[in-house]
């Protein structure tokens, strides 16, 4: 006699009998739906926008899926660099630098941003544009902040979405992006947008899913914003002298760069550090042994974008190779 197990059954009823075995919203979500409806209409959301939004709404289990299983990297760093700074990607970077590089430079002047970073960031985050999620952020958002896991985060920028399309920046339909909620060819969280999206081309809406001189200036305008230096770069690789201190290695530790020329710090062709008064910190993203650099503090403004080091140095190391090609 074949024995089933009541996985197997569930499984069995979602595939024969689809309709069925997809539950309607439970009663809990409808009255946390309600609630948030509540919210909104107190922050200013109109009703046409809250039907629009809102209706049919439900958790979504790919979203809970994803949020749940994201495993530790084992990548290395250079097997990180390896796949993000990758020869194709300087490629594209070189070739959309080229393409627009007039609106590139009018607003790098404009912001106080070098270009070559606006497009590193914009080629890391979503390759040029091409992959910037397929999500409703309504319904992503909705679903984290039901989940209860980090449920006044994501509720807060479900609030701040709701926010974007009364001000109609983007239709409901429209609105599309990560699981986590991130938009756009720039990937700013509904926060970010509010504070740092730039309706650069006049239009009446900051539109950083279509209009390139919106993405790039909304970019800048973030970088500017954490207190970026266009006089200075983000940093460079260089060589320690044997027995360094890896303690020494750390965004706490501040020396002048002639204080770690006296130590024996070198660029990485060997040479003399740069002769400019400047203070900066080592790091070694892929820990002792590894790749050293030294970084200034652009790269901490690179940071507030994403608290990576692995993200913040391919950054910059992107933006060289499409600089200096």
């Amino acid at each position: 006699m074949t024995r089933y197990t009541l996985k197997s059954l569930l499984i069995a009823a979602t595939v024969l009998f689809p309709a069925q075995a997809l539950a309607e919203p439970d009663a809990r979500f409808l009255e946390w739906l309600e609630g948030v409806r509540t919210e909104a209409r107190v922050q200013g959301v109109s009703e046409a926008i809250l039907e629009r939004s809102l209706s049919g709404v439900e958790p979504i289990p790919r979203i809970i899926e994803l949020d749940r299983n994201q495993p530790e990297s084992t990548i290395t760093f250079t097997q990180y660099i390896d796949r993000i700074v990758s020869p194709a990607r300087i490629k594209a970077g070189s070739t959309q630098y080229d393409k627009h590089r007039d609106i590139l430079e009018k607003i790098g002047q404009e912001f106080g941003v070098q270009p070559r970073f606006i497009v590193a960031l914009w080629g890391i985050e979503t390759n040029f544009g091409q992959f910037t999620g397929g999500f409703p952020v309504v319904n992503a958002l909705a679903t984290l902040a039901y989940d209860g896991r980090r449920s006044a985060y994501f509720r807060g920028e479900l609030m701040k979405a709701l926010q974007i399309l009364e001000e109609g920046h983007i239709t409901p339909e429209d609105m599309k992006g990560s699981w986590a909620g991130a938009m756009g060819q720039s990937q700013f969280m509904p926060s970010s947008f509010l504070a740092y999206a730039h309706d650069y081309d006049g239009d009446g809406a900051k539109d950083i899913w279509n209009t390139q001189a919106d993405v790039f200036a909304s970019a800048a305008n973030y970088l500017k914003g954490v207190g970026w230096n266009d006089d200075l770069t983000w940093g460079r690789e260089v060589r320690v002298p044997a027995g360094f201190d890896p303690d020494q290695a750390s965004l706490d530790v501040v020396k002048s760069i002639a204080a770690w020329q006296d130590m024996g710090v070198r660029r990485a062709d060997g040479s003399d550090l740069p002769g400019r008064d400047l203070q900066a910190s080592i790091i070694l993203p892929g820990g002792p042994g590894q790749p050293a650099f030294m970084i200034y503090d652009n790269y901490r403004a690179t940071l507030r974008w994403n608290r990576s080091h692995y993200f913040a140095t391919a950054v910059g190391l992107l933006s060289d190779r499409i600089a200096y090609r």
